[in-house]
């Protein structure tokens, strides 16, 4: 039930992604300045998820949860009757509110949903649900937005996501919030060295890979001219893999979460840095697409798994910092790969976003993160 909501909300954030010409053209702006819907959810989402905690309080983490589904159903909702980029706006600011409040709370449940045994099974399936909402959300709402009217989409993520509020209360036990967290209690968590050196290493991961992966399109199209089909298939298996990566890594990170980042931070400085030379061919793009895809498809729970080592007695906390970090770097990427793709090319921008990886793999050696540092 957590990785159904994690994967709508996931979903509702990257919903716009496929639907930009029609939203467009039924609000009257460009496709550039519908594609700042997904700027705002993120960058809200970002400032808001650290005081989730703070604010939920002493409310049951079950109560919170169905509280914040029922805000992303009204964000969805709204969106769909949206006849302004205005009102549009106000939608995606709700969004990211509650987005940001599911994340930082779901980040954190493993260990009270499961035993301590299959905690690392249960981390991998909560963190499923953004891998499976990148391979199948987003061609989905497509879809329905072609057949019925982009409006559909919305309307179909507002029903789910009521749907799972409803179903949470009755398949989720009760879940005493724990020791209420002061805003003093969080300045000192994110203050723990082993925290900080989590936070930077998901900045500089997530920021290289949206960097390069937002203008994978353009970039493959220069490196070996692909049409748009083969694109879209090369798309679909770099999301199968990544579910694939999320499990392996997440089965693994739980013993040594700092190794499992470490690995996938030289796998993708080193397919980021190889891409112009190796995606020359269509073959060789598919078998690199997939390679990156299966690598950053564990970046999500191995970085939170190392959160959750850093910080035990402060997992909402630590989890809402890593939800902040997670998604003012998805913003941060797509806005700084569309300059250095715009100013240097293709090529320059996925050298330099291995070097951003490169610098990950360098944070990772150097701050072991450990619940004693």
């Amino acid at each position: 039930m957590i990785a159904l909501a994690v994967f709508i909300v996931v979903a509702a954030e990257m919903m716009p992604v496929g639907l930009l010409t029609p939203i467009g053209a039924s609000l009257a702006e460009s496709e550039g300045t519908i594609g700042l819907s997904l700027t705002i959810t993120g960058l809200v989402a970002a400032v808001t998820a650290p005081f989730v905690p703070v604010l939920t309080g002493r409310i049951d983490r079950r109560t919170a949860l169905v509280v914040l589904m029922s805000l992303v159903a009204a964000a969805n909702a709204l969106t769909a009757v949206a006849t302004s980029f205005a009102v549009m706006s106000g939608a995606r600011v709700l969004l990211g509110v509650s987005m940001g409040g599911v994340w930082a709370l779901a980040a954190s449940l493993a260990p009270r949903l499961a035993t301590a045994r299959a905690v690392p099974t249960a981390t991998a399936i909560i963190f499923s649900g953004i891998a499976v909402a990148s391979v199948i959300g987003v061609p989905v709402g497509t879809y329905v937005g072609a057949v019925a009217g982009w409006p559909a989409a919305f309307w179909a993520l507002a029903v789910a996501a009521v749907g799972v509020a409803l179903a949470m209360t009755v398949v989720l036990p009760r879940m005493p919030a724990e020791a209420p967290l002061p805003l003093h209690a969080l300045w000192a968590t994110v203050r723990r060295p082993a925290v900080l050196g989590g936070l930077a290493i998901t900045a500089l991961l997530v920021t290289a890979h949206f960097a390069a992966y937002t203008y994978v399109r353009p970039a493959l199209e220069s490196f070996a001219g692909l049409d748009a089909s083969r694109i879209a298939s090369m798309l679909l298996l770099y999301g199968v893999l990544g579910v694939l990566g999320n499990f392996v890594a997440g089965l693994t990170a739980a013993r040594s979460p700092m190794t499992v980042v470490g690995a996938l931070s030289l796998g993708i400085a080193a397919t980021l840095a190889l891409m112009p030379s190796l995606a020359t061919a269509a073959a060789a793009a598919a078998v690199a697409m997939a390679v990156w895809g299966f690598l950053y498809g564990g970046v999500s729970v191995s970085t939170q798994a190392s959160f959750a080592h850093a910080a035990p007695a402060q997992r909402e906390a630590a989890s809402a910092l890593w939800v902040s970090a997670f998604n003012a770097s998805i913003a941060l990427g797509a806005f700084t790969g569309g300059h250095a793709y715009d100013e240097a090319g293709p090529q320059f921008l996925f050298w330099a976003t291995a070097g951003i990886a490169a610098v990950a793999l360098l944070t990772a050696v150097l701050r072991q993160v450990t619940p004693s540092s």
